[in-house]
This record gives structure tokens, C-alpha cells and sequence, in this order.
């Protein structure tokens, strides 16, 4: 098992080396590592609601939590120049707080750290107190409730950017969320390997070109430290 795990991390690396439009697709699945709940894993909120129990307690505070090994592995992606874009359903602002660039992420679901202006869209962060925008327009949660359209923008990017892509990959998303989870159809559809790892089951594993079910802070850091030997980048 071990071996066929070490083939497919080899050929993760290298798909990742030869790429010219990586996007990676986050979900709740890559933050489980940092101790936040993923939403229909074993132990998900939404599994856990399905099964009338109440969410697990968080044992920290939201603003606590640290980016784990697979935020930092996305963020090597950036350093390499690999990166082209970064998509995210998630609303935890680990991925800005690992050292994301802003102008590669698209964050679908908002960010519980900012207020976004009713007016101009633009994004400010919470802390500074402010309830109006420059323009004169009202700042509210920029984070997504059920109902609520996705932020145009970002959509917009996601998609340009999934049709650009020639390698689509997947990061702890069961992709059962639409839009969102209509990227990976519009990556496939324009030629792009795609690339899922994800302990739960997604309705794209029968069209996937790579599956890992390992843990990502078991797959991500091997792939990087391969490609850096591929990029002849040495630690």
C-alpha cells in the first residue's frame, strides 16, 4: 500500500512540475489538521446534524487557530511560481494567514475576519471597527448564509481560471456544493488532469485522473518536497 501511495505522490509532483496553470480548490477537509470540524466527514457538522447531535466544541477560538502543513504546502506552490490560482470554500482565513497572496485567492463562502461594502464590494477587515466604506456604502459580514449569491467577482475569477487550468487540484472538498462545484466540471471539460484528496467520497472520483484518500498533511508536503527536487530547489 505504502508503495502504490509513494507512485501516486511521484506522479502528483510531477503532474505539478510539468503544470503551467495550477488551480487548487479548497474546502473544509484542509483545516480539519488545524482543529476546525469539516462539514460531511466522519465527525462533520453536517454529519453530526444529520444524526441529530449537536456540533463538536471547539476547544480553541476561531482566531487562534494556525495554518497547518497543507496551507504552508500551498503557499510553497506560490513561492515556486507554481500557483495560478487559489479558489476556497472556506471561511476560516487560514489560507490568507499562511501567506496566500490576496490577488490569487478567491474566497467563495467570505472571511469571518471581513466586512465587505454593500456599495464598491471592497473587503476590509473586521478589526478596524469601521461601519462604512469610503464610498458611503454600508459594510456587512462578508461571509455567505445560505441563499445569499457568491460574490461576483471571485465566482467570475474561479471560473476563468478553472478553464484555464491544465491541472484542477482538489484539497479536503466533497464538491457536492454548487457552484463551486461545477469548477472542477469546467477544468475537465477544457483538457486539465484533475487531482482530488479527500477522505470522503466526491461525484467526481469516477472522472478523476489522481484519488488520495490519505490525509493531506500526508500527501501535500511529500508532492512539494519532490517538486522542489524536480525544480532543483534543495532544502
Amino acid at each position: 500500500m505504502e508503495k502504490d501511495l509513494e507512485k501516486r505522490i511521484q506522479i502528483l509532483s510531477e503532474w505539478l512540475y510539468e503544470s503551467r496553470h495550477l488551480v487548487v480548490f479548497t474546502g473544509a477537509g484542509i483545516s480539519t489538521e488545524s482543529g476546525l470540524p469539516d462539514f460531511r466527514g466522519p465527525d462533520g457538522l453536517w454529519t453530526r446534524r444529520d444524526k441529530g447531535l449537536a456540533p463538536k466544541p471547539l476547544n480553541r477560538s476561531w482566531d487562534s487557530v494556525e495554518p497547518n502543513s497543507g496551507h504552508i504546502a500551498i503557499v510553497d506552490l506560490q513561492k515556486m511560481g507554481k500557483l495560478k490560482f487559489l479558489i476556497s470554500q472556506n471561511v476560516d482565513n487560514l489560507h490568507l494567514k499562511s501567506g496566500i497572496n490576496p490577488d490569487l485567492l478567491a474566497e467563495l463562502h467570505g472571511n469571518m475576519t471581513k466586512l465587505r461594502c454593500t456599495r464598491c464590494d471592497k473587503k476590509v477587515n473586521k478589526s478596524t471597527g469601521m461601519t462604512m466604506c469610503q464610498c458611503g456604502g454600508t459594510l456587512v459580514s462578508s461571509v455567505v448564509d445560505f441563499g445569499q449569491s457568491l460574490p461576483e467577482k471571485d465566482l467570475r475569477l474561479s471560473f476563468e481560471h478553472s478553464r484555464k487550468s491544465d491541472l484542477f487540484l482538489v484539497v479536503g472538498s466533497s464538491l457536492v456544493v454548487t457552484p463551486a462545484a461545477d469548477m472542477p466540471l469546467e477544468a475537465l471539460r477544457s483538457g486539465a488532469k484533475l487531482v482530488i484528496i479527500n477522505k470522503g467520497d466526491t461525484p467526481f472520483d469516477h472522472r478523476t485522473n489522481l484519488r488520495f484518500n490519505e490525509e493531506i498533511g500526508e500527501i501535500l508536503p511529500r508532492a512539494i518536497k519532490r517538486l522542489k527536487r524536480l525544480m532543483g530547489l534543495f532544502e
